[in-house]
């Protein structure tokens, strides 16, 4: 057993199988208390230290393990795993002399693990191998198959290699069909760029199919079975290959028609395109029934898709004119895309309406008509001479009245637990999870402050039982703990390690003089605040002189009443208590100063210096950085605006910033950065967007316009470069204090032009909030969006739909005051741009339920209506013209050598020299 120990301390992990073979089930059994005690002692070692004895420890734990259930115990501890290839053939050799049947229930309890990497796939199939039992079949255990073949297929060069490859395989029959069932293909399954290659696993297993490895109609029913269970669009499509290259014959076809319904039904759009198709195709050849066919239809013609609505009302326009008697069945379904939003789509449907309507009796057209009572101003008077008057209940007359949400109300933040238990509680719950919310924080830091000065050893016992299993307490060195802090203090973890004396007085001392605020981006710097904060409460929870902190907010904003602080300052002059810099700051950033003189006159009543400090701040309201804001002009950039050009040749805007001396002068080093002038860097930096955004808008609760333009460029990225989850906060932008200006709505306009729909769902939560709240500028919002478009920052279409989304709620006011202000700039285009016929479409129908008031004309408008075709834009123009008017005078359209012109010349001069001097001049005045 010592000879064993010495080896596994000194890592010789090749020596290890013999050493745990030569001791009998006594030996191992107390050789295995010794490994397990080494394994508690290494947690603390240093990385390098314990990375040498791992292996080592893992081979002589599972081989001296005399259960099937303690041996997968031991292996698939994460202390002995990391990212380093497992010794398992090591492992085997320490097993060599199990029975078979022991062997195969450790294959079945590491099978059932939820997570399986190629190589322990390689252990588990070679333990069934020497068992001679069937390979357990496991979720997990299907991703390691898949990652082994994955791996194996990039290390050989034929075409064909992947095929070769899966028809070695031994399991292939057992473990292809589990393909199907997965919640989620593995992404080596599901990935592929060319649809006709050979090289990924859509043809593969089709040709082990066609070779007989495979059971083709197994290959058929999963595809078909995933298709309807819907999921990721990547694992939709790699299925969808997959059933193509199988090519169904007409019998398999025809034994589905259930099937095809529910995917076109409910499949993403490609699933629905294939699923149209085959039911096209099963018409043709009359094995369609009428009613399965009125079922389908209602169900397309409900999409969004208008792809696949016209393709629908295209196959059943030739069905009526194949078979005039199937109207009574089939009009009724037509006329539900009367409805659609499209009005192209709307246009056709009334057209085949009208062919087929004679045919109808009294009672059905009585239906139609009022159908068609869903119809806007642009198709009524065509629905009006086909059916004569429409139904009083549909034709739209009553009063338009905006729909907005209520105005969001300011909550007020709970105090902090007054029960030792109960904010024990939250500081475990907050501890233990990656909860962000800044309310919760807030409280349980201050609840740990109040009762670090009242009963300090009561709470060290309280967290040690609450924190029982928290890395704090697992035997973590002291140094260990002072360097993790040191990297990160961030949250409530580095108080309660001060409170239970797990971090060195020393490396709280440091902390305090070493977190500056310097870093070269706004995340950086606002994450200094927050360090500032942590370090110094550590400070306080042992020294117990301070009572409660200063900067606990007062609303859910993160926002603090100004009564409130000086009465907060008034205890701690009773007391004689010192405020800490970082807190006090803290509270000055997120003090309610509009309408407090009354607050200021009582904090200058204090006499002391924290209190003269507080009544200046008041006094002056002003932002803790101006930013310098632009005034766009017909959709052209104007000396406001800084401007850098990327790589691509990409226009980025983004907004500076002036200084603030008095941050400089009176605030503590950690908050320095937040009065320096700062130009906008386009550049990205290593924070994930949005990752603490509520801590950061926590910091400036009052300072909506500040923080906008601090992290506009998270914003310019997550809608030119695609980053995901930028726009999040900017509902909680939308509620914080300050003025809503220029900064607040360039930062929305990047939001609804986001590349993910979650981030414009979000932006467009915002623009419903300023909306209520009576601080929305519709036009400087549609100016904002004509520059961003102009310079293809945001994607007309992306706009385009979150207006849509906006509209749907109800806002089509709100949405229409907008969207005036965008048309003209790109209405005046040589070439429109792509998706221009979408946005009037939008606009005309918020114009058209909204009643368009005091809607004025459009510049540009008669122009494009004007045009001799029959396209959605000029269409759309006309619609929109309808209901405006006509413009007073023409508009000049610019020509493509001229706008070139001034892109290149007028913007790159003035932008780039006259702004620049313009700008770097203004931050420092």
């Amino acid at each position: 057993m010592n000879d064993l120990l010495t080896a596994v301390r000194e890592g010789r992990k090749q020596d290890v199988p013999a050493l745990v073979l030569k001791l009998d089930p006594v030996g191992r059994r107390a050789a295995l208390t010794e490994l397990k005690a080494l394994r508690k002692e290494a947690q603390s070692w240093e990385w390098q230290k314990h990375d040498k004895i791992q292996k080592a420890l893992l081979v002589a734990g599972a081989g001296c393990h005399t259960g099937a259930a303690g041996c997968a115990a031991w292996m698939s501890g994460r202390a002995l795993r990391d990212w380093v290839r497992t010794p398992y053939p090591l492992v085997l050799e320490a097993l060599a002399d199990r029975d078979p049947a022991w062997l195969a229930d450790l294959a079945h309890r590491l099978a059932a693990r939820s997570s399986t990497s190629e190589s322990e796939y390689w252990f588990i199939s070679e333990l069934a191998r020497i068992a001679q039992c069937p390979v357990p079949v496991t979720d997990s255990l299907v991703v390691g198959w898949t990652e082994r073949v994955g791996s194996a297929r990039w290390r050989r060069d034929s075409p064909t290699s992947l095929l070769d490859i899966l028809r070695a395989e031994p399991h292939l029959t057992v473990l292809a069909p589990r393909l199907f069932e997965l919640q989620v293909l593995p992404p080596q399954v599901g990935w592929f760029e060319e649809p006709d290659s050979l090289r990924h696993w859509p043809a593969a297993l089709t040709a082990l199919a066609e070779e007989g490895l495979l059971d083709r109609g197994m290959l058929v029913d999963g595809c078909v079975t995933r298709l309807l269970r819907g999921g990721k669009p990547g694992d939709q499509r790699c299925f969808l290959v997959m059933l193509r290259r199988l090519a169904l014959t007409e019998q398999e076809e025809t034994e589905r028609i259930a099937d095809w319904m529910g995917m076109a039904a409910d499949g993403i759009s490609t699933v629905a395109g294939h699923a149209q198709e085959v039911l096209i195709r099963l018409d043709g050849l009359g094995l369609l029934t009428l009613r399965d066919l009125a079922e389908v239809s209602g169900s397309v013609l409900f999409r969004s898709e208008k792809k696949l609505v016209r393709g629908q009302l295209v196959f059943l326009g030739k069905v009526l004119r194949r078979d005039a008697s199937t109207a009574g069945e089939l009009l009724p379904v037509i006329a539900e895309a009367l409805g659609h939003e499209d009005t192209g789509i709307q246009e056709r449907a009334l057209k085949l309406i009208a062919r087929h309507l004679p045919a109808v009796d009294g009672a059905l057209r009585e239906e139609l008509a009022l159908a068609a009572g869903q119809l806007g101003p642009m198709h009524r008077s065509a629905a009006v001479e086909l059916f004569g008057e429409l139904p009083d209940e549909a034709s739209g007359s009553s009063a338009y009245e905006e729909q907005l949400p209520p105005a969001p109300a300011l909550r007020r933040l709970e105090p902090a637990p007054e029960s030792l238990a109960e904010l024990v509680e939250e500081v475990a719950a907050l501890t233990g999870s990656d909860s962000r919310e800044t309310t919760a924080f807030e409280r349980a830091l201050d609840g740990m402050i109040r009762h670090a000065r009242t009963d300090r050893t009561a709470l060290a016992a309280a967290l040690r039982e609450a924190l029982s299993g928290h890395w704090l307490l697992s035997g973590t060195s002291q140094e260990e703990t002072d360097r993790r802090f040191a990297r990160n203090p961030r949250g409530l973890d580095l108080i309660a390690a001060s409170v239970l004396g797990r971090v060195s007085p020393a490396i709280v001392r440091d902390g305090n003089a070493r977190w500056t605020g310097t870093g070269t981006c706004t995340h950086a710097a606002l994450d200094g605040v927050l360090f500032a904060r942590m370090w110094e409460a550590a400070a306080a929870v042992r020294s117990g002189q301070i009572p409660f902190l200063l900067a606990t907010p007062t609303w859910h904003t993160g926002s603090l009443d100004a009564r409130e602080l000086v009465e907060r300052l008034r205890t701690y002059q009773r007391l004689g208590a010192v405020p800490g810099p970082a807190d006090f700051a803290q509270a000055l950033l997120r003090v309610r100063r509009a309408g407090e003189l009354e607050a200021a006159e009582g904090a200058a009543l204090l006499g002391t210096p924290e209190g003269d400090r507080l009544a200046a701040w008041i006094r002056a309201d002003e932002p803790v950085a101006r930013v310098l804001r632009h005034r766009p002009q017909d959709g052209r950039p104007s000396s406001g605006n800084w401007w850098q050009r990327s790589a691509a040749g990409t226009r980025r805007v983004l907004l500076a910033t002036k200084e603030r001396p008095v941050i400089q002068r009176e605030f503590p080093r950690s908050f320095h950065w937040l009065g320096r002038p700062h130009l906008p860097e386009a550049r990205r930096c290593y924070h994930w967007e949005g990752a603490g955004s509520e801590h950061w808008l926590a910091t400036l609760p009052e300072d909506g316009e500040t923080m906008a333009a601090w992290l506009m460029p998270d914003l310019m990225h997550s809608a030119d470069e695609g980053a995901r989850g930028a726009a999040r906060w900017l509902p909680a932008l939308a509620e914080a204090g300050g003025p809503a200006g220029g900064a607040i709505h360039l930062a929305l306009g990047y939001g609804l032009g986001a590349r993910h729909a979650e981030d414009r769902l979000s932006a467009v939560d915002a623009l419903l909030v300023l909306a209520a709240q009576g601080r929305l500028d519709a036009p400087l919002l549609g100016r904002e969006l004509s520059i961003l478009v102009d310079h293809d920052l945001v994607k007309l279409g992306r706009l385009t739909d979150s207006a849509r989304t906006a509209a749907a709620t109800g806002a089509y006011r709100t949405v229409l005051s907008v969207l005036v202000e965008l048309l003209p700039p790109l209405l005046a285009y040589p070439k429109s741009p792509y998706g221009l016929g979408e946005t009037l479409a939008v606009t005309a129908d918020c114009a058209e339920r909204s009643g368009a008031p005091e809607l004025g004309p459009i510049d540009g408008l008669t122009a494009v209506a004007g045009r001799k075709s029959s396209s959605q834009l000029v269409r759309q123009a006309g619609r929109l013209l309808a209901v405006c008017g006509a413009e007073p005078r023409p508009v000049p359209v610019p020509s493509e050598d001229s706008r070139a012109t001034e892109s290149e010349s007028s913007r790159n001069q003035a932008a780039e020299s006259d702004q620049k001097a313009t700008i770097g001049d203004q931050i420092h005045t």
